[in-house]
Order: C-alpha cells, then structure tokens, then sequence
C-alpha cells in the first residue's frame, strides 16, 4: 500500500533543490512511500518539481512583506487559504506525514501538519533559520539543521539534528580530477594552469564583479587562469570592465560568461572559488572539497550568509571577506595563497571536505522515514 508525504520547499533554488533530493533519497529507501510537492505556481518549484518527476499541487501562499503595504493585510487570508488547501490535499491523498524547507511556501503545509497530527520535519539550510522554519519549530517532531550551531536558535533544540544540507546527485557523483582537464576544454580553458572561478549567482553581484577585474594587473605575473559568471544582469558591466583591464595590462587568461549552464564542469575546472555564502554553494563546495573565498551578500535576512560563512571558514575551509572590505587588493591577498601555494591549498581543501556532509540527503529522508514508521499502525 502507498503511503503519501507532502513536501514543501519553494521560491528559490536553495529550497527547491534539497526538497527534490531528499524526495528521491525517500523513495529509493521506501519504495512505498510516494512524495507529493505543494508549491506556488509562478515560482521555481512550478517548473523544477514535475521535471523531477513528482506530482506537484498548487497552492496559495504569500511572503511576508517587509515594511507596511498592501500585501500585509491579504496575508492572513492567503496563509489561511493555503492551510485550508494543504489539509484538504492530505485528506485527500490520505497522507502520513510532511516535511518542509523553509520559505513561505513552507508554512501553510507546516500548519496542516499541525492541524492534522501529521510527523512533521522542518530542514533549515542556513545558521540562521528563516521565519517559517523558526515559528514550525514549535511543533515539528524533527528539526534537521546544516550547521552544529543552529540548534539552540529553535524553540526545541532537543528536537534538532546535525544532518547536513542535501546536495544535487549530480554534484556528489562529480569526479574532479578525472573530468579537470575535459571541463577546461569545455569551457575554453587551459588544461593546466590553477583556476580561479568566480561567481555570484544567476543574476551576478557587482562587488566581486568589480574585484575580480581590479585584481587582473595584481596578477600580472602569475600563470593562472580566472573563469567569472557575472551574471546576466551585470555581465555588459563586467564585459567593460574586463575590456579597459585589459588595454592596461596583459594579466591571466580569463573567460568571462554571464552564466554558467552546466555548474558541474565548472566546478571540476576550478582549483578556488569566489562566490557568496549561501547555504546551497557552501554545501556543494564542501562535499567536493574546493577551497573558498566566501563574501557574504550584506543584505541578507538575519545576516545569516555571514554566519554561514564564518562557520567554513572556523573550520578552516574557507577565507571570508566582508563585502564592504571587499576590493582587488583583498581578493588578492585572500585567494592567490589557495591557488599557488600547493600546501596551503591542500590544508583547506582537506577542511572544507571535513566539513561537508554528502550524506545529508540520507539523513534527512532517515529522519522521515524513522517517524513515519514509528507511527505506522501494528
């Protein structure tokens, strides 16, 4: 007999992406469990969750909107209607329990499972928890956080278990050292020089844009190679500004994309990366090893890419620059040890692999499975 859980993890990749892994992960280990997603129709989930193959039902939810406007008096009754929607879907689908991570989509199914009794496991990614995840706290029977230190930031931190945050198949199955020289190929680059790559996500971030190409005559001398995803929004102002760097000075190789379509080559290729410090990005950097340096996006909730980030870089996998400290000379200063000096790159990488948790996926899906069973009737 099929038992059904729901899932909810919507709005943004870094949701969206461990919901799906670990929903694999619950199958492949209970076949007789079949996951059904809840999300919101314009969002990433829309498009992401029925190509992973999973029902989706949509439901109605709404941010919690910063400030006074509008959309604070409707939200009372979008997060009513979106509950109505979830119990009435667990009833339907006769559901035996849910799990959620985080975002508003999150919250009407954590109030369902309230409602209805239903093992609940609420996932938080990052030190800090968001809104959603900190208010289903109250209730959930397992909390599953990525980082030791989240814990005591719940209202039940007894309920709290160190489980990682699931990383994407195809980033764990990826084998750097046999694909390195392929990749480089792939993305124009030479098979042998270390490798900077540099990122700030789909839509890039202006300070490590700037930074990278004001580090280019720093580097000069050096026999490196820089690839940089600037972001569709900013690559014409990274594109610029790489084409004035370069009447000035010869500087490394560097190929500049806005993005990055297939992230595993690009990731095989680099020997250091630049990057924000999202919970998803210090995740697949450390399954895989990659030294960092980490500069936390200022304006995010809670400051909590800046706990994400200190977190690494205490372990020491990582150096971290705060984003207002940020120019050519720090990213210099902070990166060009991990590229050229083989000891130093050897000793982060050996940290930031410590510290990654590849089995996080099957720990999360164990917790769900655990409760699931343990309320199964005789």
């Amino acid at each position: 007999m099929t038992r059904t859980v729901l899932v909810a993890g919507g709005g943004t990749a870094g949701h969206v992406f461990p919901a799906i892994t670990v929903a694999r992960e619950v199958t492949a280990r209970a076949p007789d469990v079949e996951p059904v997603f809840v999300g919101v129709r314009d969002r990433l989930e829309a498009r992401l969750v029925p190509e992973a193959g999973f029902p989706l039902h949509l439901i109605e939810a709404t941010a919690v909107p910063r400030g006074f406007s509008p959309e604070l008096a409707r939200l009372p009754g979008s997060v009513r209607a979106g509950v109505r929607s979830c119990v009435a879907l667990a009833r339907e689908t006769s559901a035996v329990g849910a799990i959620t991570f985080g975002g508003y989509v999150s919250f009407p199914l954590d109030r369902a499972a309230a409602k209805l009794d239903l093992p609940l496991v609420v996932h938080e990614q990052n030190s800090v928890p968001g809104l959603a995840n900190r208010v289903a706290g109250r209730w959930a029977d397992r909390v599953a956080v990525t980082f030791p230190g989240s814990s005591h930031r719940f209202p039940h931190p007894e309920r709290c278990v160190v489980t990682g945050n699931p990383v994407r198949e195809d980033v764990l199955a990826l084998d750097r050292p046999t694909m390195r020289a392929a990749a480089r190929e792939r993305l124009g680059l030479a098979p042998d020089r270390p490798t900077l790559l540099v990122f700030g996500g789909s839509q890039g971030a202006q300070s490590i844009n700037r930074a990278v190409v004001a580090a280019h005559p720093r580097w000069s001398s050096q026999d490196l190679q820089v690839l940089h995803a600037a972001g569709a929004r900013d690559y014409p102002a990274a594109a610029r500004g790489w084409e004035v760097a370069r009447t000035k000075v010869a500087g490394p190789h560097v190929k500049l994309m806005d993005f990055i379509e297939v992230m595993s080559d690009a990731y095989a290729a680099a020997d250091v990366v630049v990057c924000r410090a999202g919970a998803t990005s210090i995740a697949e950097l450390t399954v895989l090893g990659i030294p960092a340096v980490l500069v936390p996006y200022p304006n995010a909730t809670a400051d909590h890419q800046t706990h994400n980030a200190r977190a690494l870089e205490r372990a020491g996998g990582a150096v971290v620059i705060p984003d207002d400290e940020l120019d050519g000379p720090a990213l210099v200063a902070a990166a060009e040890p991990l590229l050229l000096d083989v000891e130093r790159h050897a000793a982060v990488s050996r940290a930031s692999r410590a510290f990654g948790r590849p089995d996080a996926a099957r720990n999360v899906a164990r917790l769900l499975l655990d409760l699931l069973d343990h309320r199964r009737p005789s």
